[in-house]
Formats: C-alpha cells, structure tokens, sequence
C-alpha cells in the first residue's frame, strides 16, 4: 500500500474512533476509556505521518514502533470497551478490524523494514 493510502486510512480510522467514542454512555468509565480511545486511535495516523518524515531507517523504523504500539493499544481499548459492557460488539466491529489491518500491515512494514536494514548493515 502507498504512503498516500496508508494516510488516509489512518485519518478516516482516527475521525472513526472519534464518533465511536460520541456515542458510548456518559459515565466515569465510559469518559476514561473513551479518552484514552481517542489519543491512541488518533495517534496511529500522526506517528505514520512521522514516520514518513524519518531522517533515516533506524529512525523510520522506531517511529513505525510506535504506530505498531498505538495500534495495539487501541485495539486494548475497543477489546475493553465491549467486556466492560459500554459498547456492543457491534457497534466497534469495524473500527476494530480496521485498526487489526493497520496493526498487520505495520508489522509487515516493520519485518521488511529490519531486513533492509539488516541487509544494508551486512554490506557496510
């Protein structure tokens, strides 16, 4: 997938997540939750735009850590969110499976990444 795409996709996730969290009930663990929901949704696009600006691999890489982190985390909270009994499964289904495709395809951005940098230091 193209950086321009991968853009996007991370924006229309974090604009996603944001109306998720509009909806769920207004309580102390709901508002908790929710927040921390949206600053890791929200933090997936704005690390890979980041990541995009690297200066090099090793800093590329550790920026594509944290897309790879925020990913994850996000999918804690969603996970949460439906054990808790705040939101029906539902309702966070596709956010959900979004941010899992995101979460593969920085994985599989970050294996690549290593083994080109792995490659490169064998060279040197």
């Amino acid at each position: 997938m193209d950086e321009k795409t991968f853009k996007a996709r991370t924006k229309r996730l974090a604009v996603a997540i944001i109306k998720e969290v509009d909806k769920l009930p207004r309580s102390l663990a709901a508002d908790v939750i929710g927040k921390q929901l949206v600053r890791s949704g929200t933090s997936i696009g704005a690390n890979y735009r980041a990541a995009c600006r690297a200066k090099s691999s090793p800093d590329m890489i550790n920026k594509m850590k944290i897309v790879e982190e925020e990913s994850d985390e996000t999918e804690y909270w969603l996970e949460l969110l439906v054990e808790a009994g705040l939101a029906p499964q539902n309702q966070i289904t596709s956010v959900y499976k979004e941010t899992d495709e995101i979460l593969s395809m920085t994985v599989a951005s970050l294996k690549t990444l290593r083994a080109r940098q792995s490659s490169n230091n064998r060279k040197s």
